[in-house]
């Protein structure tokens, strides 16, 4: 009877992990054969020179970003957009002395207002300030290589779009960000259909905060980031507002025109991860503990028990990602050798998804708070 009950389990497991690995794989291949993606590069001499961005305000929240501007900024400032506003958010360290010093236009930021989190604001105050028709909202650890921003500029314009994300690249480097980092790359490719995003419903909807390239007319029509004032998950907040509306929304992956270092370590992946996670799962924290048992299931219990054919459509499924978002150094591909551990590497940012508060960038925001309620500082 024993040996039955366990053979049942065994033949559920393999049924849940196996059908869930069908699910995402399926979705890879659906996006490897309808992804736009930037093609960056030099400009081929038959290709029409870009068209004029006079009218692209490239919007810029800084907060503690020191370290990134020195690198990012020169790229900002040589896109060609109208303007270039550096949104200085309270920081510490010398973020507006080196966006002045660099060329940028710095503004400094207001006091947070009670039932603002803190990026959300900083963007309102930088959408009010900008002129532009189309403002494009990007991160300060965000890299533009040269002509990105016109390729992405001309790719909203046709596509008709109301918002358009660019994916950037993950450029990992050290071992500690290689550990989780990539996983924002799986989560879009492999469980959200690009055709998807055709479909009305807001719920069909993504983004990613990196970069968010907007109509003004729609922006302004929603009252800016004030639609999402107080959500830790605001991109996808907002992609899911603009189709709400009747609006249009696409994504577009950056290939190497446009690249992101998201995180320098593993504990910062940890801190940066798990701020979103929960409203990720709807706010619902019953949902983590299930998420977690699926993705163990999944990925790690197939390891454990030698299930090779389960092991190996985990890889595939990693090598897949990497390929689609052009990440194929040796390097880069040497990281799907960890897809086995990769829900026990997770533990710590589903523990800390769990709490009541979450902190980013010296705030301390409540989880269990209705929008509108006051987000607190520690600074």
């Amino acid at each position: 009877m024993r040996g039955r009950s366990q053979a049942a389990w065994t033949r559920a497991a393999q049924l849940v992990a196996g059908g869930f690995l069908a699910v995402k794989l399926g979705t890879l291949l659906v996006n490897a054969l309808t992804f736009p993606r930037l093609q960056g590069g030099p400009r081929p001499k038959d290709k029409p020179a870009p068209a004029d961005l006079s009218d692209v305000s490239l919007l810029i929240p800084a907060r503690n970003e020191a370290r990134n501007l020195p690198h990012t900024l020169p790229g900002f400032l040589a896109q060609g957009a109208g303007e270039v506003l550096v949104l200085d958010d309270h920081s510490e360290d010398k973020t507006a002395e080196l966006a002045r010093e660099a060329g940028a236009t710095v503004l400094s930021g207001q006091p947070l207002p009670p039932g603002w989190h803190g990026k959300p604001w900083a963007c309102q105050q930088l959408g009010a300030a900008a002129s532009g028709d189309v403002l494009v909202f990007t991160d300060a650890d965000v890299t533009w290589q040269p002509g990105a921003l016109a390729e992405a500029a001309a790719y909203f314009r046709e596509s008709g779009a109301d918002l358009m994300t660019v994916w950037p690249q993950q450029d990992n480097r050290a071992p500690g960000e290689r550990i989780l980092t990539p996983l924002v790359d799986d989560v879009l490719l492999s469980l959200l259909p690009w055709p998807l995003l055709a479909v009305p419903t807001p719920e069909a909807g993504a983004a990613n905060g990196q970069v968010m390239m907007f109509r003004r007319a729609c922006y302004d029509a929603l009252g800016g980031h004030a639609a999402v004032r107080a959500e830790l998950l605001e991109d996808v907040m907002f992609a899911r507002a603009v189709k709400a509306a009747g609006g249009r929304l696409t994504l577009i992956l950056g290939g190497g025109a446009v690249r992101v270092r998201m995180y320098r370590s593993y504990a910062e992946s940890v801190t940066g991860f798990s701020k979103g996670l929960l409203s990720f799962h709807g706010g619902q924290r019953a949902l983590l503990p299930a998420s977690f048992a699926l993705h163990l299931l999944t990925y790690t219990w197939p390891w454990l028990s030698g299930q090779r054919l389960l092991v190996a459509a985990g890889l595939l499924e990693g090598l897949a990602v990497r390929l689609l978002t052009r990440r194929t150094r040796p390097a880069d591909l040497a990281e799907v050798l960890l897809t086995p551990l990769l829900p026990l590497l997770a533990l710590p940012v589903y523990a800390q998804a769990a709490r009541r508060e979450v902190v980013w960038k010296g705030r301390v925001y409540a989880q269990d708070v209705p929008q509108g309620s006051a987000a607190q500082e520690a600074e």
